[in-house]
C-alpha cells in the first residue's frame, strides 16, 4: 500500500514539474505567434471607406443554391414573351412602315435592340442581391422626379395624343413613366418595411405611402397620362396591402385615388369623351371608338386557329397603333383563340408565381418587392387588355412584354429580373 502510494506521489509530482516547465514556453509562444503579430499588424480602423465595406460583404455573400422550381417558370414565361413580342411587333409593323418609306424592319430593329438591352439589365438584376436597391431608395425617387419633369422642358419633350409624357433627342426616345413605375415599387416596399411595426400610425405610416402614390400619380397626369398614374396607385396600395396596412386605411387611399381620377377626367370634355366612349363602341365607332371597333373586328377575324403569322388584314391600316397598344388585337387574328388564350393564362401563370415568390421571400422588402412588380404586371395587362377588348376606357397602357415601345420592354425586363432575384434567394423547403 506505502509503495503504491509512493509510486502515485512520484507521478503526480513528475506531471506537475513538466507543466511548470513548460507553461514559460507556451506564453512565450502566445506572445510570439505570427497569427497575433499578423492580426495586429492588420488591425482596421473603426472607420473604414465603405468602399471597403461593400468589397468585404460581396466577396463573402452566401453562396447560393440551386433555383427553385419557381425561378424557371418565371425567366421560361418571360423568355417567351420577349421572343413572341418580337415577332408580332415585326408582324404588325412591317406593312406600315413599307407604306410610309421606311425599312419593314425599322420598329423591329429598334426593339430588338431594347431587348438586347432588357436581357442585360435582366441578368444584372437577377445576380445583384436585390437589397442592394433598398439601399439606393432615395437617389432613385430623386432621380425618377427629375426625369419625369424633363418632358416639359423645352425642346426635350414630345406630346403624342395628348399626353406629354416622352422625351425625344436625336434619334433615341424614352418614356419617363415606366421608369418611374419601377422607382414607386422599390420606394413603397422600403418604406413599408421600415414601418413594419406601426402600420397603422397615420403619421409614420398611412401619410407617407399616400405622399408617395399621390407624388408620383401627380406627375403622371401632369403629362396627360391616365394609364401609368393608375397603374401607379394600384400598384402602392398592392404593396400596402400586402404589408399588412390595414383595409380601413386602403380604402380611404382608394377612394381619394378614384375621385382624384375622375376629377382628372371631367375636367376635359374631349378626355370625357373618350373615356366614356367604351359604354357604347357602335355609336362611336367613326371617332371616339374607332380603334376600339377595329380591334375588335381584328379580333373576331381570328377565330379559334388565327390567319397565321403575318396573316392579318387590320394592320394594313385598318388599326391604328396596332404594333404598340392594340398589339393583342393582332395576336389574337393571327394566333387565334388559342393563341390569346395562351397570353392570357401566360399572364396569370405569371402572376401566380410572382405571388408564390413574394409569398417564400427570405425577408419582408423581398416580399413587398416581389408582391409589387407582380401586381404591376397584373394590372398593366388587365388595363390593357380591358381597352383592347372593349370592356374598359383607352388609356393607352403598353401590354407588358409584347407592345413596341423600349421603355416598356426594358423596365419590365429589368423588373422580371428583380422578381428572379427575390425567387433566387428564397430558401429552399
Amino acid at each position: 500500500m506505502t509503495s503504491t502510494l509512493t509510486v502515485a506521489d512520484r507521478r503526480r509530482a513528475a506531471l506537475e514539474r513538466r507543466t511548470a516547465s513548460t507553461a514559460p514556453v507556451r506564453a512565450a509562444q502566445r506572445v510570439k505567434s505570427p497569427r497575433s503579430t499578423t492580426d495586429a499588424g492588420r488591425r482596421r480602423p473603426l472607420l473604414q471607406p465603405a468602399r471597403h465595406v461593400t468589397k468585404s460583404a460581396w466577396r463573402t455573400r452566401p453562396k447560393l443554391g440551386p433555383p427553385p422550381g419557381t425561378f424557371y417558370v418565371i425567366a421560361g414565361i418571360v423568355a417567351v414573351f420577349v421572343m413572341l413580342g418580337l415577332v408580332m411587333v415585326l408582324s404588325a409593323s412591317a406593312i406600315t412602315q413599307v407604306n410610309v418609306g421606311n425599312s419593314p424592319y425599322a420598329v423591329f430593329g429598334r426593339q430588338a435592340m431594347w431587348a438586347g438591352f432588357g436581357l442585360v439589365g435582366m441578368i444584372i438584376a437577377t445576380q445583384v442581391p436585390y437589397t442592394v436597391w433598398r439601399r439606393l431608395a432615395i437617389p432613385l425617387a430623386v432621380l425618377g422626379v427629375g426625369a419625369m419633369l424633363v418632358p416639359f422642358a423645352p425642346g426635350l419633350g414630345v406630346s403624342i395624343n395628348g399626353a406629354r409624357s416622352w422625351i425625344r433627342f436625336g434619334g433615341f426616345s424614352m418614356q419617363p413613366s415606366e421608369f418611374l413605375k419601377l422607382v414607386v415599387v422599390i420606394v413603397a416596399a422600403d418604406v413599408l418595411t421600415r414601418r413594419e411595426r406601426g402600420m397603422a400610425d397615420l403619421a409614420r405610416t398611412v401619410l407617407p405611402v399616400a405622399a408617395i402614390a399621390a407624388i408620383a400619380a401627380a406627375l403622371c397626369l401632369a403629362q396627360g397620362d391616365l394609364g401609368s398614374a393608375i397603374v401607379i396607385g394600384a400598384i402602392v396600395l398592392s404593396v400596402a396591402w400586402i404589408a399588412g396596412l390595414p383595409m380601413r386605411q386602403i380604402s380611404m387611399l382608394g377612394l381619394v385615388s378614384i375621385a382624384g381620377a375622375l376629377i382628372f377626367v371631367v375636367s376635359s370634355p374631349r378626355r370625357l369623351s373618350r373615356f366614356t366612349a367604351f359604354t357604347d363602341i357602335e355609336a362611336h365607332k367613326e371617332f371616339e371608338s374607332y380603334q376600339v371597333y377595329q380591334g375588335l373586328v381584328s379580333i373576331a377575324n381570328g377565330g379559334l386557329t388565327g390567319s397565321g403569322i403575318g396573316g392579318s388584314r387590320a394592320k394594313t391600316g385598318f388599326l391604328p397603333y396596332a404594333h404598340s397598344d392594340f398589339i393583342f388585337s393582332i395576336i389574337a387574328d393571327e394566333l387565334g383563340m388559342i393563341g390569346a388564350g395562351a397570353v392570357v393564362g401566360g399572364f396569370i401563370v405569371l402572376v401566380a408565381f410572382g405571388v408564390q415568390t413574394a409569398l417564400a421571400a427570405p425577408d419582408r422588402f423581398g416580399m413587398l418587392l416581389a408582391g409589387g412588380i407582380s401586381a404591376w404586371f397584373g394590372v398593366q395587362a388587365i388595363v390593357n387588355l380591358g381597352g383592347v377588348t372593349g370592356l374598359m376606357p383607352v388609356t393607352g397602357l403598353t401590354l407588358p412584354f409584347f407592345s413596341a415601345g423600349g421603355s416598356s420592354l426594358f423596365v419590365s425586363m429589368f423588373a422580371a429580373g428583380l422578381l428572379l432575384s427575390v425567387a433566387r434567394r428564397a430558401p429552399r423547403r
